[in-house]
């Protein structure tokens, strides 16, 4: 079931994970989430979604995978380059 503070806590989920909103919204949205099961179950799949996005961003992938992906870029450059008639 939603409500006015589900729809809240909802759309300021990305600045409530990141703490870009000021302490008396975060304390309620987080007073909010503690109470309510569907927006938890929305929180914690948005904090793991968050979490592996950081750490994939921070691992470096093996220089052959790098380079076949910066080639494959390279190409797709050249077609649309070409397809564009630049």
């Amino acid at each position: 079931m939603s409500c006015d503070n589900c729809e809240t806590a909802l759309e300021n989920l990305y600045l409530f994970l990141d703490e870009e909103i000021d302490h008396a919204s975060i304390d309620e949205i987080q007073a909010h989430i503690d109470s309510c099961s569907s927006c938890l179950t929305a929180y914690d799949l948005e904090r793991v979604v968050k979490a592996l996005v950081s750490r994939s961003c921070a691992e470096k992938a093996p220089e052959p995978l790098r380079e076949r992906v910066l080639y494959s870029i390279r190409t797709v450059q050249v077609q649309i380059t070409e397809n564009r008639g630049i």
